[in-house]
């Protein structure tokens, strides 16, 4: 249309839903409509262009390069990169997209650019848009990737955001090859807390399976397979929606959620904690609103914009460990402190921890941020949650030490005297929650005898040492804690040792003792194979040195400015205030007297830090909002003053005039605002109710058809005349027809099973392999047993008779299909259960329903009866309750409502007249009637005179009885008086003769009552009794179906994990072929490379050699000096980016740094070239030449450099894969011998059946615990009856001889006690002979006597012969005695040496009955008791016998004194 001319856009307006990037320091871009908008910041100038393609998709640019990228919306789109400010297209890229790109992203480092395509494939794509080349892609790398964005330091390293997902892509890099790998980052929850990750179970087989059987994860029990098995409990929990990401110069990435926090994302550990959570109680109130929904990071700090549309730029505080911040902890409660003594070591603020007292602190050194300061602590001292970000973690035992690693914790367990090292879960990354994370060791190596224990970490993190009572100190490598150096710093008797420290360089260690009072210093001597690990402390330690050397400088100078003493020194914390007591100046300032606690009451202390700030707090709060209150208050006794003055004057007026107490509201206006309010909340509230109401009455329809009409047995009870018994019956529905079909199905089959077993049982020569047909077989003489008996075992649903024929036997269920034909012939017993009770049910509520109708006619004739005889006493009325007439729910009576019933004025009309509808009735029925009114004159109101009529009989007496006096009486009158007598006489005893049959009536209907009712509770205990035997064989038949269902359920389970392993091993076997098909091409590549590297090296030594050969015509001197020319090379001064705005500085690739070297290289050796540096004498074409051999060398060296980087990189490349590839195989053996095992568990739990087994009462033995009352089975044993049976018949054998020895140790005990009595009179009668020997031996005779007895004459003689015969007898007399009782001695000793003999016999005995109650163990106490008897009794015998003997010796040494006593004092007559 030249005719016409062409069209140009000259402006457009508007703005899209899509981000705006600079494409330089003063113009951004962005789209709008179909163009592209550039917008000039200063000049406010936009310039407009049209898209290159069909539409705008995506779009992005960069500020470093200059170039923007825009894709297409159609089928197959390209994407477009345009320069500017020239805005020509440099490459159109044809991807493989199909339908749109969703995200783009271009590199500040290179020509790089990335995309993501979404439907069909889901592709991530890098290409050189220099180029146009594809570097890289990954199909299925995730869906909804709204944002890309590269790695400003790194172009190798990409981040891409999804809706719920943030993963970062690293692109590794083997010479011209390129692939991406994945590494997703987990995000916390939606509410901010910790998922913790469900780890893989061990299927590992041991000696015995659990009673549940083996434990599934989680997906297999949800019955996922494939890759929506994995992750799954992750998947099930919401997590934080990421919306913005920017890097972070230390490769960390800050991410803006769409829930208002803010992340900081680790890709290398991986971790993710927050930085600032928006439902913290201390969250900064102007970032709630706006939330995260862009960031970029700039030196001035992290500039953020959210939907409150604006911008905010924040400083992340951090904590710096190296020396800024000293952290220490007292009780619950940590503190940090300012490590600066410029800063006089101030409190920054503290935190409480969770739990217990603190028992161990450590902390880690983290370089790259910034110390906290005093704004993140509030007034009253307490850190921002946002400061301490807390995860709770519990160890399964208790600790006493700890320390914190990288990504793991060091700990000293006390109880079992170990080192335990624990890892710190990766996705916790410092998260924090409620949610509590268990942990357990992952290793564990012996730690000190004598603890507690300490432990500490040298600042490089890669040595352990620790230090314990015993004064050990052991240091370790964190890589191999089983080996350790030792050497005893202090004695164990001391206390050992009580502190540990590291110096700044590793090298050092000093420990402090706890009772020696001593500090030891020592120092490591490494040796060859640790010089790496000291020289890594070293530079370490040099470089922390460095970047606090100037901080040092100044605090050291503060530090030495302060003395000691009261000036210039901080007091102690609780320190006594000045003045308030002379204290004396003690050695150790860490001890404080025992009398401070309790002596002086005027001793005070200074409050502490907390305290402090408790009452600053108070106090400021005070100051703020004191004249406010002073106001309000004065402001509400003004007001009070002058209502109630007006109020009181309104009481003096006359009532007139009066007002009442509710026309004093200040505000009419309102008080009606609130009456309208009120009448529209009542209006609402009664909407709500009649909505209410309608809701409810439409769940009880649901209600009522779901649980009442679908019922086709309706659940009912029946209730005891006199007894608290209730009996329900069994609520049952209709049993569908597909119920009735599956069951008919089984019954078949089974009839089927059983008809093939019987037919190979009858044939002789066939015997029947496994299954049940050959357990079947091996039963019985006969080669076979009840089947059906064997089925019933675990149920006593036989003994009621409703028992399936064709239910299977409990040890043959090991098929699936099994299972289920069980489970439906199982229901079907129970549904006869239900079935059959029902029917006894109904028989018994018929039977109780006679039973009140015939209660209810008798109560009629006694209530008849009682009106006769004018008693009153209330009959019992037996009646129906809710439970037995459970319709009565369905229906609610007007007695039942208990508040007043709201009425409408329609109701109230339609009320009010049938009240006087109703009162008419009752006047027109209490009008005059005139045959009711004959008939109640003429006969009482009765057509028929009635036998109980005689109780209302009465004989008229005579008129002339109440008139006249009896003397006045005639003898007519007296005669009618006296027929009027016998009348009443004749009536009063056929009154009284009807009461007393009417009473007897009535006895006898009340015991026929009683006895009915209680019959009938008979009957009802007997059904209750049934009841309870048909609720034992349902709860069996379910509890064997729930057996059977958790049995098919494990199956599943199994199943599906099987599935999903075998499903993980061909993705893993497809995984390694590919690795192992990239591996070979690599390799060969890498030979390749080698072989060039080699060939160029070989060319640069060649160039070497060759140089004099090249000179062979210049002379040997100048050659010389040309040679030292030909090695010199000029230095290159490379050019760095000193801008102060940029956090970044440029990284380049490989290629790009190669050429810029070597571009620079030749530009400096042009300078070398020049004629001015000819030396002297030498021809300009030997030069020249010279000059191009130089440059050659030059270049050649460069293409060493380069193929060394190159091969270098390859190899790194493919030492990856070959990991890769180890760690493949490695996981796939895993997987196989998981699979394996998983399979070998499933066919042991098919095999070891649980099977339900009946025991009778009284074969249980086992303890019941009293709380539960139930026996614990679980360490049960299971017996044949005989082999009880025989223990019972040993135990009462063994009882009986227990019995019988006992019998005779009470027999033979019995005589011990005789002779203890025999002995008693023996030493008696010896006391008495004793006695007697004393009176002759003191009996004397005196002179006058002696001259008496000498006069005596014949007489005397006579008498003194008569004496002499007396006397002869007397020594007779005590002979005798002594001679008896020598021969008693002798038969004791006889008896005694009998009963030694018995008393052997009898240990024998005893012996024996000992071995056989420690065998029976019955009687324990009772045996030991009686062995202790036994053994006195033994004892005691012993004694006896060496009294007896005792005595023996004592009775001849008596008679020997006896003799000699009587020869001395015998009297002799002279």
């Amino acid at each position: 249309m030249d005719e016409i001319g062409s069209l140009e856009v000259r402006w457009a307006q508007g703005f899209a839903k899509q981000r705006v990037v600079f494409i330089d320091t003063i113009t951004a871009c962005y789209t709008c409509g179909n163009h592209i908008v550039f917008l000039n910041i200063d000049s406010k100038k936009r310039t407009v262009l049209q898209s290159p393609g069909k539409g705008i998709g995506a779009f992005t640019a960069s500020g470093t390069s200059r170039v923007l990228a825009v894709s297409e919306q159609r089928l197959n789109p390209s994407i477009f990169v345009l320069s500017y400010p020239e805005l020509k297209l440099k490459h159109e890229l044809k991807g493989t997209a199909t339908l749109d790109y969703t995200s783009l992203a271009l590199s500040d480092v290179g020509p790089y650019l990335c995309c993501y395509s979404s439907l069909p494939d889901h592709t991530i794509t890098v290409w050189n848009w220099e180029n146009a080349e594809i570097i890289c892609t990954q199909p299925q790398a995730g869906k909804d990737v709204i944002y890309l964005v590269f790695n400003p330091m790194n172009w190798q390293q990409i981040c891409a955001l999804g809706s719920k997902t943030l993963t970062v892509w690293n692109i590794e890099k083997s010479d011209t090859h390129h692939i991406l790998m994945k590494r997703e980052l987990h995000l916390p929850a939606a509410d901010g807390s910790l998922i913790e990750r469900e780890g893989p179970p061990s299927h590992i087989v041991n000696g015995r399976l659990t009673y549940w059987g083996p434990q599934m994860p989680a997906s297999a029990i949800a019955g996922l397979k494939g890759v929506r098995a994995d992750g799954f409990l992750e998947r099930r929990t919401p997590r934080l929606t990421p919306l913005a990401a920017c890097w972070t110069p230390a490769a960390e990435l800050y991410v803006g959620c769409q829930e208002g926090y803010l992340l900081l994302a680790n890709p290398d550990a991986p971790s993710v904690r927050i930085l600032y959570n928006p439902t913290a109680p201390d969250a900064n109130p102007e970032l709630k609103d706006g939330g995260f929904q862009s960031l970029a990071l700039h030196s001035d700090g992290l500039y953020v914009a959210g939907k409150d549309r604006l911008l905010h730029c924040l400083r992340v505080n951090g904590f710096d460990e190296g020396g800024n911040i000293l952290v220490c902890a007292s009780d619950s409660h940590i503190f940090l402190l300012d490590a600066k003594p410029s800063k006089t070591f101030a409190v920054i603020g503290y935190t409480v921890a969770p739990g217990r007292p603190v028992l161990s602190l450590s902390t880690q050194h983290k370089r790259g941020l910034s110390g906290a300061g005093p704004s993140c602590a509030d007034a009253h001292g307490r850190l921002s949650a946002n400061t301490f970000q807390a995860s709770t973690y519990e160890a399964p035992r208790a600790l006493q030490s700890c320390v914190l690693g990288v990504g793991e914790i060091f700990a000293c367990c006390e109880e079992l005297k170990t080192l335990q090292r624990f890892k710190v879960p990766q996705d916790a990354g410092g998260v924090p929650g409620p949610t509590v994370c268990q942990l357990g060791p992952e290793e564990e190596v012996e730690g000190h005898p004598l603890g507690p224990s300490l432990l500490a970490l040298s600042p490089h993190g890669s040595w352990l040492a620790s230090v314990g009572r015993d004064g050990l100190l052991r240091l370790r490598t964190t890589a191999a804690l089983d080996r350790y150096a030792e050497i005893e710093c202090h004695s164990c008797r001391l206390g050992g040792a009580g502190g540990l420290s590291f110096s700044a360089d590793g090298q050092t260690l000093v420990t402090a003792g706890l009772g020696d009072g001593s500090l030891v210093c020592t120092r490591l001597r490494t040796e060859t194979s640790g010089s790496s690990e000291a020289g890594e402390a070293t530079y370490y330690c040099q470089s922390a040195a460095r970047q606090l050397e100037n901080v040092l400088k100044v605090e050291n100078a503060a530090l030495g400015a302060m003395t000691e003493g009261p000036q210039g020194s901080l007091p102690p914390l609780g320190s006594p205030r000045p003045g308030t007591e002379e204290v004396s100046e003690v050695s150790d300032a860490t001890e404080m007297s025992p009398e401070l606690d309790e002596g002086d009451p005027n001793l005070t202390f200074d409050p502490t830090w907390l305290e402090t700030r408790e009452e600053a707090v108070l106090e400021a709060e005070q100051q703020r909002y004191s004249e406010k209150k002073e106001e309000i208050r004065k402001g509400i006794k003004q007001l009070l003053d002058t209502s109630g003055e007006r109020m009181r004057a309104n009481e003096e007026l006359p009532d007139i005039w009066r007002l009442d107490g509710h026309e004093f509201n200040l505000d009419v206006g309102e008080q009606r605002r609130l009456e309208v309010d009120g009448e529209r909340e009542v209006a609402t509230v009664r909407e709500e109710i009649e909505m209410g109401n309608l809701a409810k009455s439409y769940l009880r329809e649901l209600l009522k058809r779901d649980c009442w009409d679908s019922m086709k047995v309706k659940g009912k009870a029946i209730k005891g005349f006199h007894s608290v018994l209730e009996v329900k019956n069994y609520p049952m529905k209709e049993r569908t027809e597909k119920e009735l079909d599956d069951l008919l199905r089984v019954e078949s089959i089974r009839a089927i099973e059983t008809a093939n077993r019987i037919t190979q049982q009858d044939v002789p020569h066939r015997r029947p392999s496994g299954g049940e047909e050959g357990e079947e077989g091996e039963e019985g003489e006969g080669g076979g047993y009840d089947v059906q008996a064997a089925a019933l075992t675990g149920s006593f649903a036989g003994q009621l008779g409703c028992s399936n024929p064709h239910l299977y036997d409990q040890f043959n269920l090991h098929v699936t299909e099994q299972k289920i034909n069980q489970i439906t012939l199982l229901q079907d017993v129970i549904c006869k259960v239900k079935k059959a009770f029902n029917g006894e049910f109904d028989g018994v509520r018929k039977q109780k329903e006679q039973e009140m109708s015939r209660v209810r006619e008798k109560n009629r004739r006694m209530a008849e009866i009682m009106g006769d005889l004018e008693a009153n006493q209330e009959l019992w009325e037996p009646t129906l309750g809710d439970s037995e007439q459970p319709e009565r729910a369905l229906t609610v009576e007007d007695s039942e409502i208990t508040v007043e019933k709201y009425l409408t004025p329609q109701q109230k009309k339609i009320e009010e007249e049938k009240k006087k509808l109703e009162e008419q009735m009752l006047l027109a029925a209490k009008g005059d009637n005139s045959r009711d009114r004959g008939l109640g004159d003429m006969m009482g109101g009765a057509i028929q005179v009635k036998k109980e009529d005689i109780l209302k009989k009465e004989v008229i007496q005579p008129e002339f009885a109440v008139s006249k006096p009896e003397l006045q009486w005639s003898d007519e009158e007296k005669k009618i008086y006296k027929d009027y007598e016998k009348k009443a006489k004749d009536l009063s005893e056929e009154q009284d003769k009807y009461k007393k049959t009417l009473e007897s009536e009535m006895k006898k209907m009340q015991a026929s009552i009683l006895e009915s009712t209680q019959g009938f509770d008979e009957v009802l205990a007997k059904l209750f009794e049934r009841k309870l035997k048909s609720e034992t064989v349902i709860y069996q038949e379910e509890l064997k179906i729930a057996h059977l269902v958790y049995s098919m359920l494990i199956e599943e389970e199994i199943r599906n994990r099987e599935r999903e392993l075998v499903l993980s091993m061909e993705r893993r076997r497809a995984d390694k072929n590919a690795i192992v098909e990239e591996l070979r091409n690599v390799s060969e590549g890498v030979e390749l490379c080698r072989k060039a590297y080699d060939n160029v090296v070989a060319e640069d030594r060649l160039l070497d050699k060759g140089f004099r050969k090249q000179f062979f015509d210049v002379q040997a001197h100048v050659v010389d000096h040309l040679y030292k020319l030909f090695k010199h090379r000029p230095r290159v001064q490379r050019m760095r980016d000193q801008a102060d705005n940029k956090p970044f500085n440029k990284r380049f690739s490989l290629g790009g740094a190669a050429s810029d070297g070597l571009g620079q290289m030749l530009q400096a050796m042009e300078e070398l070239d020049s004629p001015e540096n000819t030396p002297a004498g030498l021809e300009p074409t030997v030069w020249e030449r010279f000059c191009l051999v130089r440059r050659a060398k030059v270049e050649g060296e460069q293409q060493v450099k380069v193929k060394a980087l190159t091969l270098a990189e390859m190899q790194a490349f493919l030492q990856k894969r070959t990991d890769e590839e180890e760690t493949a195989k490695h996981e796939i053996k895993t997987l196989m011998d998981e699979i394996n095992g998983l399979r070998e568990q499933k066919v042991r739990f098919q095999l070891d059946l649980l099977v339900q087994v009946l025991l009778r009462q009284g074969q249980v033995e086992v303890e019941v615990s009293p709380a539960l009352c139930i026996p614990d089975h679980r360490d049960s044993v299971m017996h044949h009856r005989s082999v009880v049976e025989d223990l019972s018949a040993n135990i009462k054998t063994l009882g009986g001889q227990k019995i019988a020895t006992m019998v005779e140790c009470k027999d033979f005990r019995k005589g011990i006690i005789q002779l203890e009595w025999e002995q008693r009179r023996i030493q008696m009668q010896t006391e008495h002979y004793d006695m007697q020997t004393r009176d002759i031996q003191k009996l004397h005779l005196s002179k006058e006597q002696q001259e008496y007895l000498n006069q005596m004459d014949l007489e005397m003689v006579d008498q003194g012969s008569s004496l002499e015969k007396h006397t002869a007898f007397d020594d007779k007399s005590p002979q005798e005695k002594i001679r008896q009782v020598s021969m008693r001695a002798a038969i004791k000793a006889e008896q005694i040496a009998v009963l030694d003999q018995e008393l052997a016999e009898m240990e024998v005995a005893v012996s024996e009955r000992s071995h056989i109650y420690d065998s029976t163990a019955v009687e324990a106490d009772q045996g030991v008791e009686r062995e202790a008897e036994l053994y006195q009794e033994i004892v005691q015998l012993k004694n006896l016998k060496h009294l007896a003997r005792t005595q023996a010796q004592e009775l001849a040494l008596l008679r020997e004194q006896l003799e000699v006593s009587r020869m001395k004092n015998f009297p002799t007559l002279n």
